[in-house]
């Protein structure tokens, strides 16, 4: 938990910038950004920050503070409001507030980066990150290379295809190669 900053406190009035709870505030860096400016951060409830957190099964009753939040005027707060109301797009009301939602064009470019991040996963479903070293669970023929990567070969540092989520790429053999996720497990 990271405490908040002394302007980030005065900015949010002691309160969650999303449900105005009092409860537990902490710092959110709001992603891709560094944090290392106020209009980087949230400060947010334990609550929220639990549920902003999760993959799925987010409470939609409890984003419905996000009525008030919307009409915030730091662009940190509006980009949190705005990826939870995509997430609960399946909610008529969540569709409503989106509708009704102004940011400016900057503010809206970063909302939508995290829209765009791509998850890799392995033929188990772990997720894969840059730098893992994942193992080969069929023989696979190299196109181009003329060789056949045997199953139980170890790929150590991978690298994340960033724009395609069944990509990696790694050295197998010397030769650096493109693997379908599908292939490896972690």
């Amino acid at each position: 938990m990271t405490t908040l900053s002394t302007e980030l406190l005065e900015r949010c009035e002691s309160k969650c910038e999303l449900c105005s709870s009092k409860k537990e505030l902490q710092t959110h860096i709001v992603s891709p950004k560094t944090g290392n400016q106020l209009d980087e951060q949230v400060a947010l409830c334990s609550v929220c920050k639990e549920e902003l957190d999760k993959q799925e099964g987010w409470d939609a009753n409890h984003w419905r503070c996000l009525n008030e939040s919307i009409w915030s005027p730091f662009p940190p707060v509006q980009v949190i409001a705005y990826r939870m109301l995509k997430k609960l797009s399946d909610q008529n009301w969540a569709q409503d507030l989106m509708g009704m939602m102004y940011m400016e064009d900057e503010t809206k470019e970063w909302a939508m980066m995290e829209e765009a991040e791509v998850v890799h996963k392995d033929s188990n479903g772990n997720i894969l990150q840059n730098g893992d070293t994942v193992t080969l669970i069929k023989d696979l023929n190299v196109k181009g290379a003329n060789f056949t990567a045997k199953r139980g070969t170890a790929v150590r540092r991978i690298r994340l295809v960033p724009d395609n989520a069944e990509h990696i790429e790694g050295k197998v053999e010397g030769q650096q190669i493109v693997i379908l996720t599908q292939y490896v497990k972690k």
